[in-house]
C-alpha cells in the first residue's frame, strides 16, 4: 500500500510536467507584422518580409498577417490592436516609431508577446531588436573610397535619429581608412520611403559633383539616379542591382529569417523572456552584397580582409582614435564606443559634410 501511494503521489507530480510539455509541443504560433512601407519598396519593409516567409516554413508557425505602409505614431496603436483582437500571439513592430504605440498596447495584452524593431524600451512582455548594420556599413565605405575619383561622395539619409548617423559615420570612417582626402556630403529627407524626393536628393548630391552615391532609404530611386547620371551607387536594404546594374557597387543587407525565427521557436517553446538582441555580422543578420564586377580585385580583397576581421572582432568600426566634425577626439586611441554611445549617437564624425537637425 505504502509502495501504491508514492506511485500515486508520483504520478501527481509529474502529470502537470508532462501536460506542460504536451502543451509546448502542440503550441501553434500566430504572428503578425506592422510594416512602415510597402512589401514591393525593395528595400527595407522587403527584406523584413523576406525574414517573415522564412519564419513561416516552421512547422508549428501558422500562416502569417502582415500590414504594410502603417504611419508611425499613435495611429500605429490601433492596428497592433486589430492584430492582437485577431489573435496573434506574437507581434512584430518593424519601425522605430513604433515603439510607444507598441509598449501601450503590450501592457492591455500581457498574454502576447510584443517585439519592437530598432528601438531602446522593454516591458515585460516587449522586446527589441536589431543588426549591427554599422559593420557592413563600414565595409562599404571602404568602397566607395576606393572607387571615387573626385572625393565627393552623396549620402541620402531619412531622418536625424541615432541609427541612421551611426550608419552615416560608420560608412564615413570606412570611406576615410582608404582615403582620407574624400567627404562625405549629406542630404536629409525626413522620409523612410518616398521616391520622388529622394530622387531630388540624390540628384542634388550628383549637382555638386558626387560621383558615388550612399543611402539610407526604401526606395531605389536614389540607385536610379545614379544609373541615370553615370555614377556608381552604394545600396541598402537588399540587393538592388537590377535596379541599377551599371551604377551598382554593393549594398549593406538585412538578413531577418533567422532571428525571425528564433523568437517563434522561444515562444513556442516557453523560453522566451524580454531583452534587447542586436545581433551583427557574425550572426549573419547584417551581410554585404557581392561585390560588383566593376569594384578592382584589390578592393575586394582588402574587403575580404576587413569582413574577417569584423567577424572575429579583431576590428571594430569605431575603434579609435575617431574625430568629430569639429576636430574633437570623441574615441580616443584604443577605445572603442560602447553599446549604449551607439546606440544614442548624436554627432558627425570628421570627414562628414552637412549638419545634424535638432
Amino acid at each position: 500500500m505504502k509502495r501504491f501511494i508514492l506511485m500515486a503521489l508520483s504520478v501527481m507530480l509529474i502529470l502537470p510536467q508532462l501536460a506542460a510539455t504536451v502543451e509546448a509541443n502542440d503550441k501553434k504560433i500566430k504572428t503578425g507584422f506592422i510594416y512602415v512601407g510597402p512589401v514591393g519598396d525593395a528595400g527595407w519593409t522587403f527584406a523584413h518580409d523576406q525574414g517573415r516567409k522564412e519564419m513561416e516554413t516552421l512547422s508549428f508557425v501558422e500562416p502569417s498577417t502582415y500590414i504594410e505602409s502603417v504611419p508611425e505614431g499613435a495611429e500605429s496603436a490601433r492596428v497592433i490592436t486589430g492584430l492582437v483582437r485577431k489573435g496573434h500571439n506574437l507581434v512584430f513592430t518593424t519601425s522605430f516609431g513604433y515603439m510607444d504605440a507598441t509598449l501601450d498596447v503590450a501592457r492591455r495584452n500581457k498574454d502576447v508577446v510584443f517585439m519592437h524593431c530598432s528601438g531602446y524600451k522593454t516591458a515585460e512582455n516587449v522586446g527589441n531588436y536589431f543588426g549591427r548594420m554599422y559593420e557592413p556599413r563600414y565595409l562599404s565605405g571602404i568602397v566607395a573610397g576606393k572607387m571615387t575619383k573626385t572625393d565627393v561622395i552623396g549620402y541620402v539619409a531619412a531622418f536625424p535619429i541615432p541609427e541612421v548617423i551611426r550608419g552615416i559615420n560608420a560608412f564615413t570612417l570606412g570611406v576615410r581608412s582608404v582615403n582620407p582626402k574624400a567627404q562625405v556630403r549629406v542630404v536629409w529627407t525626413q522620409t523612410w520611403f518616398d521616391p520622388g524626393i529622394e530622387r531630388d536628393a540624390a540628384d542634388s548630391l550628383l549637382d555638386v559633383g558626387a560621383d558615388v552615391l550612399a543611402m539610407h532609404q526604401d526606395a531605389p530611386a536614389t540607385l536610379q539616379a545614379a544609373e541615370a547620371r553615370g555614377a556608381y551607387v552604394i545600396g541598402y536594404n537588399s540587393d538592388t542591382r537590377s535596379f541599377a546594374p551599371n551604377a551598382f557597387l554593393t549594398a549593406p543587407i538585412w538578413n531577418w529569417g533567422p532571428l525571425y525565427s528564433k523568437v517563434a521557436q522561444q515562444v513556442k517553446d516557453g523560453t522566451w523572456k524580454s531583452e534587447s538582441i542586436w545581433w551583427g555580422m557574425q550572426q549573419d543578420l547584417v551581410r554585404l552584397a557581392p561585390l560588383s564586377d566593376k569594384v578592382p580585385a584589390d578592393v575586394k580583397q582588402l574587403v575580404k580582409e576587413k569582413t574577417a576581421a569584423i567577424k572575429s572582432g579583431k576590428l571594430h568600426p569605431f575603434d579609435g582614435p575617431i574625430k568629430d566634425q569639429n576636430g574633437q577626439i570623441v574615441v580616443a586611441a584604443g577605445s572603442t564606443h560602447s553599446d549604449s554611445e551607439l546606440l544614442g549617437m548624436s554627432y558627425f564624425v570628421e570627414g562628414v559634410q552637412g549638419t545634424i537637425p535638432k
